[in-house]
């Protein structure tokens, strides 16, 4: 599989209908994670990732996938975030993710994904890393800090580069989301701001970027 069919496939296509990835970080112990992940899919969440800076990770993922497995209005994606080696890579693939996600560009591992026909999603903060990444056979770009650039930036980007599919993450929270993907983004991938809010809170906010 090479990259031309990673980004038509159904996990990118997946990703381009929910518009919503929720970025779990370091959320423990386990028992709390599979608890919140519970709370967002009830709320209508479809799309999670849960980053490799954890020992704990592939662990997770396992168990989030087993979990969801078990729900009847499926189907949910799990990715791998964070993932920065090889070995991270490989790892992420047996746990059962279903796509990887890093917060730099290392083109090692970025062709090491797409050789292996895993839908792969480096960082990019300026226009010759988008470009390089996406000559590399990256399925979307992580546009990361998100906050930083602000969502002109995905307007302005997406002039030149029509091509690239951007995924704005980091600072991405409910005052700017849908900005962001009025912007062009084809999703968002939103970490803290939704385990700082409220039970309610996250109800209505995944209620309102959730694909039918």
């Amino acid at each position: 599989m090479n990259a031309t069919d990673l980004r038509a496939g159904p996990v990118a296509n997946e990703i381009r209908r929910l518009r919503l990835i929720l970025v779990l970080r370091r959320i423990e112990p386990q028992e709390k994670l599979l608890a919140l992940v519970d709370e967002l899919a009830d709320a209508g969440a479809r799309a999670f990732e849960i980053t490799f800076d954890s020992l704990s990770a592939a662990r997770d993922i396992q168990a989030i996938r087993a979990r969801l497995d078990q729900r009847a209005d499926g189907p949910f994606l799990v990715g791998a975030g964070t993932v920065l080696t090889r070995a991270q890579l490989d790892a992420a693939r047996s746990a059962g993710a279903n796509f990887g996600v890093a917060p730099v560009l290392d083109v090692e591992v970025l062709r090491a994904a797409v050789d292996d026909g895993f839908p792969f999603v480096p960082a990019g903060m300026t226009p010759s890393e988008m470009h390089v990444a996406w000559s590399n056979g990256a399925t979307f770009i992580k546009l990361f800090p998100a906050s930083v650039a602000g969502p002109q930036f995905i307007r302005e980007i997406r002039g030149p580069f029509r091509e690239i599919e951007i995924i704005p993450t980091g600072g991405v929270d409910a005052s700017n989301a849908q900005s962001f993907l009025d912007a062009g983004a084809v999703a968002v991938g939103v970490g803290s701001a939704i385990t700082h809010m409220t039970t309610d809170e996250r109800r209505s906010f995944v209620g309102s970027l959730a694909a039918p």
